[in-house]
């Protein structure tokens, strides 16, 4: 059975976590430099971004996990180490500075930034800071998650319990995403941790079908980021069988495993940089998968759905219009659109045409700040989900200055 619980990446047995301000971001209230332990050496998987830019610390991350195995993640803030002379080997650095202090081997050691690109990471403060970033070691998922922050104006992290093989397992999480993000690999950074026994192939095979229908679903702004990865460390100690294999158990990891996804992706869409409302386009009757996903993405992309979404303004037609350009064949002429939140439902077009409905009401439904946008097409049995958020004035305000 399925069970939210506290803890984020420190609910699963074996692993410990903290975060710290060592002087890379200049504000010396916010944290900037977080770490996260197993006790063993855990099975490790990993998504990276689709951009052809990317960052230095996906290239070493990538090089470490060619055997499926990690023990520590180390992630520092303010600084992307992005597009920069010499950023390979700060990312090496950042790894064996983790390693040496924590007696563990360079390789098990997987490394990840985010800020400002095209500054050079000066690792002095990183190694400064490293004695008192490990011996802080706790169940501080909390300290982590912050110290991974940039333009986010809340912490995400979440966990659950469930079982498997008569064993109680946790699966838990903490992401960063507020700017840069849009499908294919969104632009995040997400550190997942489990206890349950599995190995590195079957852990890869759950998190890279996973992302099709969550992280890769999400759309702010229509930038794919440079640094982005999801990362999942598997250590066994929950004392399961070994998932080496589909089956039951496989089911039951990958249900967790959406569970934890799913919160984190629906908790970056509502923390869009600027936003205020979270939005989430729900397509059914879809042909085929991909032109239901096609089509929810196009609408969540949408900037004028999007702005439309922030003035409480029921303009179907923009949703229309995007679906028209998505590239998704559908019959136009059998869609249906209503907008859902906790104020009540009501539906703006049928059958491809507008239908006459309360202006008040629709209002009254758009300036919740959770915001279901049903696309129904008539087409199929498929359906898919995309989220992501209005688009405000503040949105231009904060990527307008952001280096400072």
């Amino acid at each position: 059975m399925l069970k939210q619980i506290n803890g984020g990446v420190c609910a699963a047995t074996g692993f410990k976590a903290n975060g710290i301000h060592c002087g890379i971001r200049k504000n010396k209230s916010k944290k900037d430099l977080s770490l996260i332990v197993s006790s063993v050496p855990a099975a490790a998987a990993a998504v990276y971004t689709k951009n052809l830019v990317k960052g230095a610390p996906l290239t070493v991350t990538k090089e470490h996990l060619g055997n499926k195995t990690a023990q520590a993640i180390i992630c520092n803030s303010g600084n992307a180490n992005t597009c920069n002379a010499g950023g390979v080997g700060v990312a090496r650095e950042m790894a064996r500075l983790a390693a040496d202090t924590l007696g563990i081997n360079n390789e098990d050691v997987i490394v990840a930034s985010t800020g400002v690109i095209g500054q050079p990471l000066d690792p002095t403060p990183i190694a400064a800071a490293m004695p008192e970033l490990a011996a802080g070691l706790g169940d501080k998922s909390d300290d982590a998650a912050e110290g991974i922050m940039t333009t986010d104006t809340a912490k995400k992290q979440i966990a659950f319990s469930f079982n498997i093989g008569g064993k109680e397992c946790h699966i838990g999480g903490i992401a960063k995403g507020s700017g840069m993000i849009h499908p294919n690999m969104a632009t995040m950074l997400v550190f997942l941790t489990t206890d349950c026994a599995i190995s590195g192939e079957m852990l890869q095979k759950a998190l890279s079908a996973d992302t099709e229908d969550s992280f890769n679903m999400i759309s702010i702004d229509g930038d794919t980021s440079t640094n982005d990865m999801v990362t999942i460390l598997a250590n066994g100690l929950a004392g399961n069988p070994e998932i080496t294999a589909d089956g039951a158990d496989f089911d039951a990891f990958k249900e967790a495993l959406s569970a934890v996804t799913t919160y984190l992706c629906r908790s970056i869409a509502a923390d869009g940089e600027g936003a205020t409302k979270l939005l989430e386009c729900k397509v059914t009757g879809a042909a085929d998968k991909a032109a239901a996903k096609t089509i929810a993405k196009s609408v969540v992309c949408s900037s004028l759905t999007k702005a439309a979404m922030f003035g409480a303004d029921a303009n179907w037609g923009r949703v229309l219009c995007a679906i028209g350009y998505s590239g998704a064949q559908t019959d136009v002429t059998k869609v249906g659109v209503s907008f859902i939140s906790s104020a009540g439902s009501v539906e703006v077009c049928r059958d491809g045409a507008g239908v006459d409905f309360s202006e008040g009401q629709a209002k009254e439904i758009l300036s919740q700040k959770e915001i279901v946008i049903s696309v129904s097409l008539g087409d199929g049995n498929a359906d898919a989900t995309a989220w992501g958020c209005d688009l405000t004035y503040d949105y231009v305000k904060i990527n307008g200055d952001y280096r400072t």
